[in-house]
């Protein structure tokens, strides 16, 4: 489960885009959980609520303040073992106490200077929570790169890339440079969403050519 916030920090979805390749590159089901809904305008939020579901990811929108999203969210999460990962200050930890009140984890504070989360969770917690229900609350990160991943599969970690991956001109295509390009067919288009191909492209800058394992 991915917890993102909508503002303080806010929402980053470059890191959003990668941890979600290391998700899909792993076969890990994913939940996007968008968090403090009340603090910000639902007009700031709802496009890339849209993008992200259209895609086909399961996001829920939640307020801890306000007891909004959770009870629907806590049902996603009975009978499985969930992994909450997340920037620091985004809320995972306060999620977890609303959601199981015995966990009491400790919560803190956005710096006001830099406007991020501090860190408080300091060493992954897994806890059984009710019945087979497992939480495993993790530190902030403020960074994160996926491992293990060449440039010729990493499109394949992009979902919304699948319908147009085999178009493409020529099967060894990165979808960057090379001619007859489908997945920059489909972004010219506005089939993929130009700012999760951004995202795609950033990454792509940053995988080593030979992945050593």
């Amino acid at each position: 489960m991915i917890i993102t916030s909508v503002v303080n920090p806010k929402f980053n979805h470059r890191l959003l885009d990668r941890i979600l390749v290391a998700a899909e590159s792993s076969a890990v089901n994913v939940l996007i959980v968008m968090n403090k809904i009340d603090l910000q305008d639902n007009s700031e939020y709802n496009e890339w609520l849209e993008i992200y579901s259209e895609i086909g990811y399961k996001v829920h929108l939640t307020s801890v303040n306000r007891n909004e999203g959770l009870y629907e969210l806590r049902n996603n999460l009975n009978g499985k073992v969930n992994l909450f990962c997340g920037l620091s200050g985004v809320g995972k930890s306060s999620i977890l106490n609303s959601l199981y009140p015995n966990l009491n984890l400790k919560v803190g504070d956005i710096s006001t200077s830099t406007h991020k989360g501090k860190h408080t969770t300091v060493s992954s917690i897994m806890q059984k929570v009710e019945g087979e229900t497992i939480v495993i609350d993790t530190p902030g990160i403020r960074e994160f790169a996926p491992y293990g991943i060449n440039k010729l599969d990493l499109a394949h970690y992009f979902i919304d890339f699948t319908p147009f991956l085999n178009d493409c001109k020529f099967n060894t295509c990165t979808h960057f440079h090379e001619p007859g390009c489908a997945v920059v067919d489909a972004v010219e288009k506005d089939q993929i969403d130009v700012q999760r191909y951004q995202s795609y492209l950033n990454l792509l800058e940053t995988i080593e050519e030979d992945v050593q394992y």
